[in-house]
């Protein structure tokens, strides 16, 4: 009886986490709109800066790289520009770790609104994943515009939102875990910070994966899931291939950091006004 009871609960948890964002899409996009506008507000710019961002950061790592540094082109990637290769790692990763940096303050920035307002607390984490991803997918978007002028299209790119989508959930499930964790443990900011760091050198972003020479040490990359996504753009946009191995580690993880995310969020959400 008992464990169809804590059975029933866990199912409970999870349909509210999973239907939330459905049943509250107007709230979801009205906390989306303000955070998106908040950004910007009081910027001579304004929303240009979407567009002004990513262009002045292809145009300084391809000044740093190339020109500096004189990094050339990759042979293993089809003679690929090194700026291109970076870039395609980059983006996607800064979405990420955007959207982490900023989970540690979340819920200690909206606790004034989720102690005195009833509402879904559990779409915070959502909308905080969602507008970093919604910024950064502009920049993507201009990237993968210039290589299809410069010939790397196929029809393996149809790939490439299926695989943002999934490091869009990975994330979720991050933001949650941090989000929620943060209220109770203050100093997690710099933990987290600190890790971001760490885990971009991890990721073979500003580097090839051949550089490591030892067969065992890059076999530990593989529980990375930042090294698998971002190996999947670079290989579905640079080499028209797609490494199965990778989408095999990233679907279950994806999948699996989206519900434990949302289920550890939802189980101890209602602490969080004892604290806040």
């Amino acid at each position: 009886m008992l464990g169809d009871q804590r059975e029933g609960i866990l199912f409970s948890l999870l349909r509210q986490w999973l239907q939330t964002p459905v049943e509250n899409y107007r709230l979801l996009s009205n906390f989306t709109r303000q955070d998106f506008s908040a950004q910007y507000t009081g910027s001579v710019a304004g929303f240009f800066w979407i567009f002004l961002t990513p262009i002045a950061n292809i145009a300084i790592y391809s000044f740093v790289f190339g020109y500096v540094f004189q990094l050339r082109a990759l042979p293993e990637f089809k003679e690929t520009e090194f700026v291109l290769f970076m870039m395609l790692g980059y983006l996607p990763w800064f979405a990420l770790a955007e959207s982490v940096g900023k989970s540690t303050s979340l819920l200690i920035e909206k606790g004034g609104l989720i102690t005195k307002v009833k509402f879904p607390v559990q779409i915070l984490p959502v909308v905080c994943t969602l507008v970093p991803y919604m910024t950064h997918i502009v920049g993507f978007f201009l990237l993968l515009s210039y290589l299809i002028f410069q010939g790397y299209f196929s029809a393996l790119w149809l790939w490439i939102p299926v695989i943002y989508l999934m490091q869009f959930l990975f994330t979720i499930g991050l933001v949650s875990i941090i989000s929620a964790l943060s209220v109770f443990l203050r100093d997690l900011n710099q933990l987290v910070s600190l890790c971001i760091t760490i885990w971009f050198f991890l990721t073979p972003i500003i580097y090839p994966i051949s550089l490591i020479e030892d067969e065992m040490v890059r076999s530990f990359f593989l529980f990375n899931p930042m090294h698998s996504f971002v190996s999947l753009y670079r290989e579905i946009v640079l080499l028209g291939e797609l490494p199965y191995l990778n989408l095999l580690i990233i679907t279950p993880v994806s999948i699996s950091s989206y519900i434990f995310g949302g289920w550890f969020f939802m189980r101890i959400k209602h602490a969080f006004g004892d604290v806040l």
